[in-house]
């Protein structure tokens, strides 16, 4: 073989190398609004249809009833965003029913809120088992909670379903990996 064609197969295999390479970036963003996906939103309506697919032609299958619903966006087309709930289930609702507000979903009874990210502060409120509230900041031990009244912090992470666990098995590594986008 000789010179010139070693170095074109070279750059050849460097360029599909790099086309692959964002080919798989591309994966990792949504189509429509360049978007990472996963990615997490809540429920801006009291009340939206999920569909079996991204069309007003489709079969509802169910509605969601809860404002502030934590899900988590897998897929998007055109108006449309596939989205999933806690436990899995999901189907396609119209974007204009979504918000990019990240809330949380209690999943400790009574779960004890303090005044300040220290485990000797007094204790400000409890929430009950299933309450969504709306979450601040983040750190690796603390984040901060809103329920409608003054902000407090929370120490148990267990204690708190950031949008839609999903594959995570370890709640505070799925908070390192969201507290990138806790502030968008």
């Amino acid at each position: 073989m000789s010179r010139t064609t070693l170095i074109c197969a070279l750059v050849a295999l460097l360029m599909l190398t790099l086309l692959g390479a964002g080919v798989a970036q591309a994966r990792d963003v949504g189509p429509v609004t360049n978007l990472p996906l996963p990615r997490f939103v809540s429920m801006k309506a009291s009340e939206g249809n999920v569909r079996r697919g991204p069309s007003l032609s489709h079969r509802i299958d169910w509605v969601f009833k809860r404002r502030d619903m934590p899900l988590r966006i897998t897929a998007e087309h055109g108006h449309w965003r596939r989205v999933e709930d806690r436990d899995g289930m999901g189907g396609w609702v119209h974007y204009s029913l979504l918000s990019g507000t990240r809330t949380v979903l209690i999943e400790q009874d009574m779960l004890q809120l303090h005044t300040r990210p220290d485990p000797s502060a007094p204790v400000a409120a409890a929430l009950e088992l299933g309450v969504v509230a709306r979450l601040g900041d983040c750190d690796l031990e603390w984040c901060e909670l809103r329920t409608g009244g003054p902000s407090f912090v929370v120490l148990s992470k267990r204690a708190v379903k950031i949008g839609v666990i999903g594959g995570y098995q370890k709640p505070l590594e799925l908070i390192s990996k969201l507290r990138n986008y806790t502030k968008k």
